[in-house]
């Protein structure tokens, strides 16, 4: 199996080897690179698509001590390996959290960035006290996974085609990386200058407004919203999905 040795972090990834543009894939709290195979399916051997498990997640192995998790590990994460594969420059897609991250991703490295595709996720918050409500929420959600297991873990259909190292892993990961820590990524909406398009399921209710918030301050960004499909809409949807990347991709 494929890893990236980044001492004490192991990163589990998969690259599908396609000759066409680089795509960085990256999955939902609670999910890992098993959501993306439908699109591994439809685009592999086109375009190299590479689908990777953050710490926390997946086949990642990765010491649970919080010093391991911040979204600063995992943008830098990204970076490594986009570099380790020889990637100059990629589309940076993500889904709920991966979404936030390749949006930070971009804040961080805008030269690595060809384009954006941001799928079932929200920009953050401004406000400090929304922040503060939002990570109230990620610290209940790790003590529901040290008290009940993966048992608790719920979640969409990402979820269900995913599989993960532990719960107490992926607390740490809802205290490290899904935490909200600074107004940098929603700050920076109006001037992502790449093609950016936005996915949700229009049942996807706690990212409706997110979603709509970033289509309209992101210059040029495409909305498209799936009928019949939830927050894990990639795998609810995946046709759909599919012929939405088709003809942005097209444009990249």
């Amino acid at each position: 199996m494929p890893y990236l040795d980044r001492d004490p972090v192991r990163l589990y990834y998969e690259d599908s080897g396609g000759r066409g543009m680089p795509i960085l894939l990256s999955h939902g709290f609670g999910a890992s690179t098993g959501m993306w195979q439908g699109q591994v399916a439809a685009f592999g051997d086109r375009y190299r698509l590479v689908r990777w498990d953050m710490r926390g997640h997946g086949q990642t192995l990765c010491p649970e001590e919080p010093a391991n998790f911040s979204q600063a590990h995992t943008i830098d994460d990204m970076q490594a390996l986009l570099d380790h594969l020889e990637v100059e420059k990629a589309v940076i897609a993500g889904h709920s959290l991966g979404g936030y991250m390749s949006l930070a991703f971009h804040v961080r490295h805008p030269e690595r960035v060809a384009a954006l595709v941001l799928q079932g996720c929200g920009p953050g918050y401004r406000s400090d006290t929304a922040r503060a409500t939002w990570n109230e929420r990620a610290e209940a959600r790790a003590r529901t996974l040290e008290e009940g297991g993966l048992a608790a873990l719920g979640g969409a259909s990402e979820v269900g085609v995913s599989v993960q190292p532990s719960a107490g892993a992926l607390a740490e990961a809802a205290r490290g990386i899904l935490s909200q820590v600074d107004a940098l990524v929603i700050d920076s909406l109006p001037t992502i200058a790449v093609p950016v398009l936005i996915v949700i399921g229009e049942n996807d209710t706690n990212f409706l407004d997110g979603s709509n918030y970033m289509a309209k301050r992101i210059p040029g960004a495409v909305n498209v919203v799936v009928p019949d499909a939830g927050h894990g809409v990639n795998v609810d949807q995946p046709a759909a999905v599919n012929a939405a990347l088709e003809t942005f991709l097209a444009t990249v």
